[in-house]
């Protein structure tokens, strides 16, 4: 009679482990869809949608778009990345990017930390981007400093290009 239980409860436990090997891969399965689900999401959204994006997103947003338009972007890690959102690479070039998602215009602060990151990534280029547009002042350190400033109008510019690349919109 002991021996019996033993086998059942064995043959239960070994059920009940091949069900959580299932479960787990379909949680690992589950969670890669959603992953890319929320990429394909990303990479579609409209202005408005950028507009109420947390600024982590607005990155990841930034990097896709980057991406097809020809640069191999990175994002940096969220702190300590010396002023840089993202690291961009082409044969021959580095540039960083500072990226602004914000209800207001965006002032010198934001040009001053990508000068910074410039000499710190050693990059050849720096750039600032934003869903909004510039202050005065920041526009007049952009231009002294080299730094190119990617506003609304241009960033919306960069979405229906991308858009019309992929067919989808006309």
């Amino acid at each position: 009679m002991y021996y019996d239980d033993m086998v059942f409860y064995s043959f239960l436990i070994g059920i009940v482990m091949v069900l959580g090997i299932i479960w787990i891969i379909t949680e690992d399965i589950n969670a890669k869809k959603r992953r890319k689900e929320w990429e394909r999401k990303i990479r579609n959204s409209g202005i408005y949608e950028v507009d109420r994006m947390k600024g982590s997103e607005f990155e990841v947003f930034l990097k896709f778009l980057l991406d097809s338009h020809g640069y191999q972007a990175q994002v940096t890690k969220t702190s300590g990345d010396y002023g840089a959102d993202l690291v961009l690479n082409t044969p021959g070039k580095k540039i960083v990017v500072q990226a602004k998602r914000y209800s207001k215009k965006v002032g010198v602060r934001a040009v001053q930390e990508i000068v910074s990151a410039k000499s710190y990534y050693k990059a050849d280029e720096c750039w600032v981007i934003t869903n909004n547009y510039f202050t005065a002042p920041a526009m007049k350190l952009g231009n002294s400093n080299e730094v190119l400033l990617i506003d609304r109008d241009e960033l919306i510019e960069w979405m229906l290009e991308d858009r019309e690349e992929e067919g989808i919109a006309k």
